[in-house]
């Protein structure tokens, strides 16, 4: 029951948009930006993944080296001990590293359709051993003393959860990683409840468990313990390999609203939704039976990795909610819901 009204202007960015920002590398794709209102106008902070131009017969990409500068790693792709199957991941030797490097880069609009780079306002790179293959997916919480960023940090030992402050998006104070390895998809809720800070988070535990949504709380956003397991994947369902948290919750008169994404054993990623109670966030009042979003349309099923769709931003004006999210983890994209058409979609 797929319920998202598309923008007809879809795609509304795509690589070719953007010059690389590193240095001898190319654009191959944007990914799931955060979303968040600044300065009278709607921002997204894109995920870019960039690569070195690949030569003929060579696999080639970009790490972070231990002096914390950019360095290219190339290997023949019939070096017998490279696995270059996934357009994600290459492993080499028994390690495993990733094709594209990530940063995060900020675009605006007047009209939350055309967006263009704002020089002023310069990207986010990695920083440091942890963040080593880049950042990624990154969440924007907008509250009363500024906004958090909650992404990805992702290294050779590790993937976990980062945490950077800002109020003007010029100076940042990032706090390390908050969430350790294996862990990412981590939305925080944008106001207290009962005095405390909330977030919604995914660790991973493939040998007993597996990708599943848990709520943690915290008095300062930086410390979280009593974590709870608040939806797990689903046996034939379209969210039975993985699932994991979107943006922030939405409050509506019913509960937090957490619109999520899913994935089956063949990576077709859809979007879902989970009610949490106002009061308790880890009493789950409803969940999607059915996705209220799949891919669908041409430029959500072919691209860099194709079947996908996947938002971690949006933003609410009354009833309407705006999802901008990555399309076959190429391109960028929105669509609006309702909201009571999803609490509705629940209820059914």
């Amino acid at each position: 029951m797929d319920i998202a009204k598309r923008f007809h202007q879809n795609p509304l960015l795509k690589p070719s948009d953007l010059q690389p920002g590193i240095e001898g590398m190319e654009i191959t794709c944007f990914l799931n930006p955060g979303v968040f209102r600044f300065d009278g106008k709607t921002w997204l902070l894109l995920r870019v993944a960039e690569r070195p131009v690949q030569k003929q017969g060579v696999i080639s990409f970009p790490v972070y080296n231990k002096e914390g500068k950019i360095e290219v790693l190339s290997f023949d792709e019939n070096d017998p001990e490279l696995d270059a199957s996934d357009p994600r991941v290459i492993g080499y030797a028994g390690q495993d590293y990733l094709t594209t490097m990530s940063y995060l880069r900020l675009v605006s609009s007047e009209d939350g359709i055309h967006f263009k780079e704002e020089p002023d306002y310069p990207p986010i790179f990695g920083k440091g051993a942890l963040e080593a293959f880049g950042i990624e997916d990154c969440r924007v919480a907008t509250t009363a003393d500024g906004y958090y960023l909650t992404f990805t940090e992702v290294s050779s030992v590790a993937v976990g959860v980062g945490l950077i402050h800002t109020r003007d998006w010029k100076n940042y104070t990032r706090h390390g990683m908050i969430f350790p390895p294996h862990n990412k998809d981590c939305a925080l809720f944008e106001e207290k409840i009962n005095g405390k800070y909330f977030a919604l988070h995914r660790p991973s535990s493939p040998e007993l468990g597996g990708n599943y949504i848990w709520l943690a709380e915290s008095p300062d956003r930086l410390h979280w313990g009593n974590h709870r397991c608040v939806a797990t994947t689903r046996s034939d369902s379209w969210d039975c390999a993985r699932v994991g948290a979107g943006a922030a919750p939405i409050r509506t008169e019913e509960g937090w609203l957490e619109i999520y994404h899913g994935a089956d054993y063949q990576n077709r990623y859809c979007l879902g939704a989970l009610l949490l109670d106002l009061n308790d966030p880890s009493k789950v009042i409803a969940r999607s039976k059915a996705p209220i979003m799949e891919p669908t349309a041409p430029y959500e099923q072919t691209g860099f990795f194709g079947n996908v769709v996947f938002t971690n931003g949006h933003l609410v004006e009354g009833d309407t909610v705006t999802v901008y999210y990555g399309a076959s983890d190429e391109v960028i994209c929105g669509a609006e819901f309702s909201i009571g058409e999803i609490l509705r979609s629940l209820k059914s």
